[in-house]
């Protein structure tokens, strides 16, 4: 029996080193460097290069996996849509909730019409194949017309204060924004901003809800499936 560790197929370093990184890429506000300097104390020396491009490579296909292995949402969804800027322009990451605080998707556009309200409900649909029961927003018109025609009979809220969960869950991307120093681009947005709310909530269950045990529990289980869906013979 071979005493190798397991690799992805073309890749020298092993699978455990490679996904470790990208999970502290995406649950830590650590930099390339950080990570590089991680990896280092514990014998590992590979270039933040290197690193940048496992992410690249790695972070949308696990966040994918473990998009296939959420249970079922909740029936209510919270819908924000808060500013990025880009370069010196302005663009829109809209984002979508359910009532327990899971993110649904983002998009990143660059208007926040009804057209690019209309865009998002027709995305969050095709991903999820069912309907909300309700949905809840703040008071940008365009979310109305997108409702009118893309959720005819879902019944719509608009309040302020009842959209905080969308509202707070924005409080993580502002943070990976001023540590990357803002993105790049709007595709480097959308890439790694999809990758990082998969792989950030699988790991980050609404904790002051759940007794300790719970929370241990529910941890275990997010690590198990981690395990599984980062293993190198799923790649193989």
């Amino acid at each position: 029996m071979s005493t190798e560790p397991s690799t992805y197929p073309g890749y020298r370093f092993p699978a455990e080193v490679i996904h470790h990184a990208v999970w502290l890429h995406h649950l830590f506000s650590l930099s390339l460097r950080d990570i590089e300097l991680i990896l280092a104390k514990r014998g590992v020396v590979v270039s933040y290069e290197s690193i940048r491009r496992w992410c690249l490579r790695f972070g949308v296909d696990f966040a994918a996996r473990l998009r296939k292995r959420r249970p079922r949402t909740g029936d209510t969804w919270h819908m924000d849509e808060v500013y990025l800027k880009i370069n010196g322009e302005l663009f829109y990451l809209w984002r979508a909730v359910d009532q327990y605080g899971v993110v649904l998707d983002i998009l990143v556009q660059e208007r926040r019409d009804a057209t690019a309200a209309k865009r998002f409900f027709k995305r969050l649909l095709a991903d999820l194949e069912y309907k909300p029961r309700r949905i809840v927003t703040d008071g940008l018109r365009s979310y109305g017309v997108a409702q009118r025609e893309v959720l005819p009979g879902v019944r719509h809220r608009t309040s302020r204060y009842l959209n905080n969960r969308a509202e707070n869950s924005h409080r993580p991307t502002r943070r990976r924004e001023r540590q990357m120093q803002r993105f790049k681009s709007p595709e480097q947005a959308q890439r790694f901003l999809s990758a990082h709310a998969m792989i950030y909530g699988h790991f980050r269950p609404r904790r002051h809800l759940m007794t300790a045990s719970q929370y241990r529990r529910s941890r275990d289980k997010a690590f198990r499936i981690w395990r599984q869906e980062t293993c190198a013979q799923t790649w193989a």
